[in-house]
């Protein structure tokens, strides 16, 4: 799937309040939450929810984040075109960790313009 351009559709996922409930935000009212792509199992990013983002994602079936550098709402590949469709969504067995499986559209996740926001290698030669 790297590098192919698709066209995905989103696709809403339905939740109860109850599985809403047992998320647990951090003191700014966050939540950390990872995106893995659907077709390669690839973790493509990390970025943070809060509670209103999260509904959104569910929602509309495309991630939504709070930037905390910016302090707003963003939606993936809404300015780059390197959108996210929700496939799956999962929080751990403490709450406190979100999980979406996504089909990646375009280039990829990482604003450097890479697949995976995770290309540097702790084990790469550094001179490279």
């Amino acid at each position: 799937m790297a590098g192919v351009s698709a066209s995905f559709t989103a696709s809403p996922i339905t939740t109860a309040p109850e599985h809403l409930a047992r998320v647990k935000y951090d003191g700014n009212g966050l939540v950390p939450a990872i995106i893995q792509e659907a077709g390669t199992g690839a973790v493509l990013m990390l970025a943070y929810m809060n509670d209103a983002a999260l509904l959104q994602t569910l929602e509309t079936g495309r991630t939504w984040f709070w930037s905390r550098s910016r302090q707003e709402y963003w939606c993936k590949g809404e300015t780059s075109g390197d959108r996210q469709y929700v496939r799956e969504a999962y929080y751990d067995c403490d709450g406190d960790t979100l999980l979406f499986v996504v089909d990646q559209e375009g280039k990829g996740a990482c604003h450097t313009g890479e697949r995976t926001c995770f290309f540097r290698s702790f084990a790469d030669d550094p001179a490279s």
